[in-house]
């Protein structure tokens, strides 16, 4: 019989083999882990002994704690992922997930910062010019933060105004074309960026290459020196991907850029623009 602590870490290591987002895999690992820690409490050792009211208890005494429905849906996806590779993996025969259900809750829209708004944070970050080519990137092509740190200098063709996007995790690679804003921006940046050996396109005063944690921060104190309230980096983002299909930028060609792995996630933000039916636009739009 193998135990729910050692089926834990095989869930783990199957999510490392599978390649999935590092994040993706903190996630999961700390919700079974949660999970597992419950079921041990309550005398359940063998997977094979849990049911579905077990695990419907443990999202009952969640909400009796406190936690958001939108928290215990993850959680729920989290147990259901464990248990469907228990499953497969023959360690179960029959899945006590399958009758768990997600708490009802209502997805907040994506926060789209108006013209004002990003005009003043490209302001408040005027005189940091790393980070205003960091700000002017993320705004202008729409890519994830996480792209963002691990561009290399090589990545970046200002003779032809393209961006390379490496894989990251499972993330897609793409070109994406650099506007005038993106590509000046970085000009400006590449001068005064420290002679390093690393070939990281953002690193610190040291050479260092700039972490996701390091950008963030400092993204989110030019939200506030800005004034703008609830807002976070991957806004930017939502900002970047609904400008462009308001433009009338087409659908298609706005999800390849943004490396959607589906239209529809893409289509979810037609819903929160103006202008939905003039695509055609070939040229992107210049925030």
């Amino acid at each position: 019989m193998i135990s729910l602590r050692d089926a834990h870490q095989q869930f783990v290591g199957h999510l490392k083999g599978k390649s999935r987002a590092s994040a993706t895999i903190l996630a999961y690992g700390k919700d079974v882990d949660q999970l597992v820690d419950n079921l041990q409490n309550a005398g359940k050792t063998d997977p094979a002994t849990v049911t579905t009211e077990d695990l419907q208890s443990f999202m009952q005494k969640l909400a009796n704690e406190n936690y958001t429905p939108k928290s215990i849906s993850r959680k729920t996806n989290s147990t259901k992922t464990f248990f469907k590779f228990l499953k497969t993996s023959n360690i179960i025969t029959e899945d006590p997930a399958t009758g768990l259900e997600h708490p009802k809750f209502e997805n907040k829209p994506p926060r789209i910062l108006s013209k004002l708004e990003y005009r003043s944070l490209r302001d408040a970050a005027r005189s940091d010019i790393r980070m205003l080519a960091v700000i002017e990137l993320l705004l202008q092509t729409g890519i994830r933060i996480g792209e963002l740190a691990k561009l290399r200098v090589e990545d970046l063709d200002l003779e032809n105004l393209t961006l390379h996007v490496p894989p990251f995790e499972d993330t897609r690679e793409r070109i994406i074309p650099l506007n005038k804003a993106a590509a000046e921006s970085v000009k400006n940046y590449l001068p005064i960026r420290p002679k390093t050996p690393n070939h990281a396109l953002f690193v610190t005063k040291t050479g260092r290459p700039l972490l996701i944690r390091n950008i963030r921060t400092a993204i989110d104190r030019y939200f506030r020196v800005a004034g703008i309230k609830e807002a976070k980096v991957n806004d930017l983002r939502h900002t970047w991907v609904a400008f462009q299909l308001e433009a009338g930028v087409p659908m298609t060609m706005v999800s390849k850029l943004a490396g959607h792995k589906r239209l529809t996630t893409t289509e979810k933000y037609l819903q929160f623009i103006q202008s939905k039916n003039h695509e055609g636009k070939v040229k992107l739009e210049e925030l």
